[in-house]
């Protein structure tokens, strides 16, 4: 017994030698970006730079049913639900990945076998008879010692590839309040350019009146009364290409919706107007983006994850320590035994003790291995600086676009009102015969294109308004504390697996502030 408690001692303390040994492979920094100090509109009074909330950021168009579109949007969407069962997929995942860092090999097994021994054999003449039975019960396991980190490295890159995916489910939110809030402007602005060509239809209709008048008075000629003609069947026919439009734009909302295309009736009643956005807008400082669009995040969670691969694929360049055991019961029917021997104490059998294994031979598979692993790191760390890049580009493109949007539609209200005016005197003046009838025309055409442009430079306000918000990553901050899948589909999904606690905020959304080290977690059974 004394060798065996020796034995015993030896295997504890390596076992404790060895889960304390530290990781190979590098650990995770954030790689330095090129960040503006500020930006480029920054000195404009209707750009402000505090700190600001984007939670809901649409409800600066105080318009009621856009309220209820996002609403809807995030409860029905199914490209957002895809993006919520996948975190629930990196989450189950990281519990395979957690639990391979215990005993990987925890079996209990048994066996009843015959056997026949052959006459012939060498060892025949030992055997009492050549026929017997053997029963077996016992338990195994084994357990490849962390000495090289490998397996806490790839509970690190699980960790971050779930991370990663929380962050994807965030920036699907982004653009799916930005798209509702985008289609959902093109629907009124389109509403509001039918509205103007169905009111210059019936201007238009007053002016053929006139000119066919005034030929049976034999004042003008048969010339006024076909160019009207030509002018309203013009404006004629821009309207159905408008209703195609708003159409499309309609089903484009419904599948945001989770909805079959429909003409939306019940859903978009109330005032038919552009939504009005304000006229400045708070963004904040470039930095901020760092933290708060998703994209950024997931670029720099899929770097994370990557440089712990490169950790894993270093271990294998050593060798891995392993300790296993058995403990079970054997018997025979052998000679004065018997299968009922099975639980006796005499009928035991174990073995316990350390083993090693070590790749010697690979012809380099395992270096170029940790090579190709460093080079994805490396593509992943530009990846995220590009992000970081192309999300500032972003948010200097949708602000500009804003504020000269707001300079446009200054001028245009200007020249629209001038074009009415001018129609208004034209009219008159072909009407008292100073003026002909292509006068008219031109102005009432002037009129048509102001009018449509000054629609179109007020929906491009707040469309480039939703760009603003879009590039700062707002409004993703709308599901924290909530679950990412709907009850129904979590219902779903718990009638066919045992999901136990996965599904919950707290399980799939660690603390991004957690150390890699802090990640080693029970198992989720």
């Amino acid at each position: 017994m004394i060798h065996q408690s020796r034995l015993c001692s030896v295997i504890l303390f390596i076992t404790f030698v060895l889960s304390g040994c530290a990781k190979v492979g590098p650990d995770f920094h954030r790689p330095k970006v090129e960040v503006s100090q500020n930006w480029l509109d920054a000195g404009d009074k209707r750009v402000k730079t505090e700190p600001s909330e984007y939670r809901n950021w649409w409800r600066a168009f105080n318009d009621p049913v856009l309220d209820g579109l996002i609403n809807r949007a995030y409860r029905d969407n199914l490209s957002l639900r895809i993006a919520g069962v996948r975190v629930l997929e990196a989450r189950a995942q990281l519990g395979v990945i957690v639990g391979e860092f215990y005993p990987q090999t925890q079996q209990a097994s048994g066996s009843l076998q015959y056997n026949r021994v052959s006459e012939s054999s060498l060892f025949a003449s030992a055997f009492p008879k050549f026929d017997y039975s053997q029963a077996q019960v016992g338990i195994n396991a084994a357990w490849e010692l962390d000495f090289w980190g490998r397996f806490r490295r790839s509970i690190e890159s699980a960790d971050a590839s779930l991370l990663a995916t929380v962050a994807d489910y965030d920036n699907a939110l982004v653009s799916l309040t930005a798209d509702v809030a985008t289609s959902y402007i093109l629907i009124r602005t389109v509403e509001e350019r039918l509205r103007i060509a169905n009111e210059n239809v019936e201007i238009q209709k007053e002016n053929l009146k006139i000119a066919q008048a005034r030929l049976r008075y034999g004042v003008t000629s048969d010339l006024d009364v076909e160019q009207a003609r030509t002018a309203l069947n013009n404006t004629l026919a821009s309207i159905p290409a408008l209703e195609t439009q708003l159409q499309q734009g309609k089903h484009a909302l419904c599948l945001l919706l989770g909805l079959p295309p429909s003409d939306l009736a019940d859903v978009l009643a109330g005032a038919s107007r552009i939504p009005v956005a304000p006229p400045q807008v708070v963004v904040g400082i470039p930095n901020d983006l760092l933290r708060r669009r998703p994209d950024i995040r997931k670029a720099e969670l899929q770097a994370a994850a990557q440089c712990a691969q490169i950790g894993v694929a270093k271990a294998d360049l050593y060798p891995a320590f392993s300790l296993s055991g058995s403990f079970g019961f054997l018997a025979t029917d052998v000679g004065n035994s018997h299968l009922t021997d099975i639980f006796q104490w005499g009928s035991r059998t174990y073995f316990i003790g350390p083993s090693f294994q070590w790749n010697l031979f690979n012809y380099g598979r395992i270096t170029n291995n940790v090579r190709v692993q460093d080079a994805r790191f490396e593509e992943l760390l530009i990846t995220y600086q590009n992000a970081v890049l192309k999300g500032q580009r972003e948010v200097e493109d949708s602000l500009v676009a804003f504020l000269r949007a707001q300079d446009q539609a200054v001028f245009l209200t200007q020249s629209t009102r001038a074009a009415r005016k001018a129609l208004d005197i034209a009219v008159l003046q072909y009407r008292e015969g100073i003026k002909d009838f292509t006068t008219v025309l031109v102005v009432q055409q002037a009129l048509l294109n102001e009018q449509n442009n000054l629609a179109s430079a007020l929906g491009s306000i707040s469309s480039n308004l939703v760009g603003v918000y879009r590039a700062l990553g707002g409004g993703w901050e709308i599901r924290e504390g909530k679950d990412l899948v709907p009850p129904e589909v979590r219902e779903a999904m718990e009638k066919r697996t045992n999901w136990g606690r996965l599904p919950a905020p707290a399980s799939h959304n660690p603390p991004a502030s957690q150390k890699p080290e802090s990640n080693i977690r029970p198992p989720d059974w």
